[in-house]
Parts: structure tokens; C-alpha cells; sequence
């Protein structure tokens, strides 16, 4: 796992970095490090997913993400403590999906029910859920009409115990690509479009 700072580790963020180690996903989902961020915070480190890619390294058709945990001993006002998570989940949908008023407020409830399915303890949760319609023209109105999810939030995380942070982030993903939920009472998108069919 790469860091952005190897040397001179604090114990809390080498215990944080042990829980991520330790984190399960699914075997839908290829989590893999990626250099962290240089200047956000004196220590961090990186993930990226994907969703059943077709070569290792290279982000899926089904789905991607990014999962960045920030260290700052300083503890930024604006944190409420040493840690923050930043993450950033996308995922191509049908049309018809990408047109559901209700698409926003879902996908940011699935960040929600993941994190606190494994009882992940935070605060100060922010972010923002973006839908985009797109309409192909000229060389590329063969590809039609296309549609796309995005997540970008963030949150302070309580304690160095981080593994349920990233699996709940893996959950997230998953639900994007229409996944079936790995919790019950969780409608994924795959099982809607099947009922609208």
C-alpha cells in the first residue's frame, strides 16, 4: 500500500493503515493502490476500485472509484479530528435510470447504509451526487444517447479503525454498477430496471 509519506509513520496512521489492510470486498470489486495526494495532508494513502475490470489497472466499464484517507496529528478545525475520507464513485447507467429524480438522494443513502452497516464511526459527512445526461452528434451519434452517476463525498473518520470506511465505499460501488445489495432491504439499480422492463 502506498503512502505519501513512508517515513516517520505516526502510530495512529500505521494503525489505520493495518485496519485498510485488513478491509473485505467483493469479489465483484479489484481494489488496487494508487499513488496518494502530496499536499492535502502531512500523511495519506490511496485506493482505486473497479468493478469486474477487464485488465488489472485500467478503470471498468461497470463502475470505478477512489478512496483517499487524509492524516493531520494537527487536527484541522474543519476535520473534528486526525482523519478525513475523501471518496469518488462513477458508474454508466441506462437512460432511462439516469432520468429518476430520485437517482441523486439514493446513491448518497448507499454511502450512508454502507458505512453504517459496518458500523464505521464518523462525522461531518458532506458531498455531492451528480447526474449527467449526454446525446452523441456528429461522429459519435452512433453511440446515442448515454447517462452517468457520480459521488464525490467526504467525511472525518473517529478512530484509526478504517477498514469498515473503505468497505462501505466498496459497497457503494458495487450498488452503482446494479450489483444485488449485499444487505437486505437495499434496492440496487439492477433490480429496478428489471421491474420497469
Amino acid at each position: 500500500m502506498s503512502t505519501q509519506s513512508e517515513e516517520s509513520v505516526p502510530a495512529e496512521f500505521a494503525r489505520a493503515l493495518d485496519s485498510i489492510r485488513k478491509a473485505t470486498y467483493r469479489t465483484d470489486l479489484r481494489v488496487r493502490s494508487i499513488p496518494a495526494p502530496a499536499k492535502l495532508a502531512p500523511h495519506s494513502v490511496s485506493l482505486a476500485a473497479d468493478i469486474n475490470p477487464n485488465e488489472h489497472g485500467v478503470d471498468s466499464p461497470h463502475g470505478t472509484g477512489r478512496f483517499i484517507l487524509l492524516y493531520d496529528a494537527q487536527e484541522p478545525e474543519e476535520w473534528g479530528g486526525p482523519f478525513r475520507a475523501i471518496c469518488f464513485a462513477q458508474a454508466p447507467l441506462e437512460t432511462e435510470i439516469g432520468l429518476d429524480p430520485f437517482l441523486a438522494e439514493v446513491t448518497w443513502s448507499w454511502l450512508v447504509d454502507g458505512l453504517n452497516a459496518r458500523n464505521a464511526n464518523y462525522t461531518a459527512a458532506s458531498g455531492t451526487s451528480t447526474k449527467i445526461l449526454s446525446t452523441g452528434f456528429g461522429e459519435l451519434a452512433a453511440q446515442g444517447d448515454g447517462a452517468q452517476i457520480e459521488l464525490r463525498a467526504s467525511w472525518s473518520p473517529l478512530d484509526h479503525n478504517i477498514g469498515p470506511h473503505v468497505e462501505g465505499w466498496g459497497e457503494l460501488l458495487c450498488m452503482l454498477a446494479g450489483l444485488p445489495p449485499s444487505a437486505e432491504g437495499v434496492t440496487s439499480l439492477k433490480s429496478r430496471r428489471m421491474t420497469r422492463e
